[in-house]
């Protein structure tokens, strides 16, 4: 986790912003909107600030995680992980905070146009989003060293983030501005389903960083879940959780009679289990940093197939 020299200033807040992880930001909302372009509700103006809104907020949490990782003593010259610059002296410190910051500023900027449509449940959705972002490294308790990662990761980029992204559109039909409860019928089952799948496979994301950070965590004193359970149970936390996933598309064929292209998903199965074997045998850097990117890539891949299996049967 060495910086060097030859990184330039622009290399340097690309590694901070760390774009391999923008498909956790991504995919939910593509899902999202992919439920609602199925169940006639699409409304392309919220969907695409949902996204900004999503993709800010992953950033702006990727600069909070860098800059209270190294202010902790999370991040030491052991770790075989991707360079994070504020430990390795690329960027100052003061300068990934006030990023931070500005990046969350943004975030707020274009919540203000969701808060507008969706009323205080998205107020509610995006105020506690970013608390969650800050909260995980930072704070008096930093829940992320505290084995709760998982869990947030689960809910925000999975189930918060799909049923925001559709009930952001599904209320324009029922509401008017502002609405201050949550309207009948914005929030389906089958959305809640769908947000499974984008969960099982953000939280894999962070169980593979665990999984390779397992014993440098267990060092800095940083007790993630990894570090809880071990290397068996964390592996058995993935395949559960790549389980889940690929589960959901079965589920909305049967059980919600979505049409047959939802299961679409299942052709990135042969990835998954690659990826599974990795997982499953490895915990040095060398294997698992590019087993990282592939559990990101695995989950775009997964959900383009889910959004084209749901809007196929709609294209004539």
């Amino acid at each position: 986790m060495t910086a060097t020299a030859d990184i330039s200033r622009t290399q340097a807040w690309l590694m901070a912003a760390r774009p391999q992880t923008l498909p956790a930001g991504a995919a939910p909302v593509l899902l999202g909107a992919a439920v609602a372009v199925y169940e006639g509700v699409f409304a392309p103006l919220p969907a695409l600030a949902a996204l900004v809104g999503a993709l800010l907020i992953q950033v702006g949490t990727n600069f909070a995680n860098d800059y209270y990782d190294a202010v902790n003593g999370a991040d030491t010259d052991e770790r075989e992980g991707f360079t994070r610059v504020t430990a390795g002296g690329l960027i100052e410190p003061r300068k990934v905070k006030y990023a931070m910051a500005a990046t969350y500023g943004l975030a707020v900027v274009v919540g203000l146009y969701l808060v507008y449509v969706g009323g205080v449940p998205i107020l509610v959705v995006g105020l506690s989003s970013i608390v969650a972002g800050v909260l995980y490294t930072g704070g008096p308790y930093p829940y992320g060293y505290y084995g709760l990662g998982d869990f947030f990761v689960f809910l925000y980029f999975g189930l918060v983030a799909v049923t925001g992204t559709y009930y952001v559109q599904s209320v324009t039909e029922v509401a008017g501005a502002f609405p201050t409860t949550l309207p009948p019928g914005t929030v389906t089952p089958a959305v809640v389903v769908a947000g499974l799948g984008a969960a099982g496979l953000s939280t894999c994301i962070l169980v593979v960083n665990n999984i390779r950070d397992l014993e440098t965590d267990r060092e800095t004193g940083k007790r993630t879940l990894a570090v809880m359970l071990g290397y068996r149970w964390s592996r058995a936390e993935f395949a559960g959780l790549i389980g889940l996933s690929y589960a959901v598309p079965p589920v909305l064929w049967l059980a919600f009679g979505y049409p047959v292209t939802v299961l679409a998903p299942l052709l990135s199965l042969p990835l998954a289990v690659t990826l599974s074997r990795t997982v499953m045998t490895r915990t040095d850097g060398s294997a698992l940093n590019p087993a990282l990117e592939r559990t990101g890539q695995l989950l775009a891949i997964y959900a383009v197939l889910l959004a084209a299996g749901l809007v196929a049967p709609g294209v004539t």
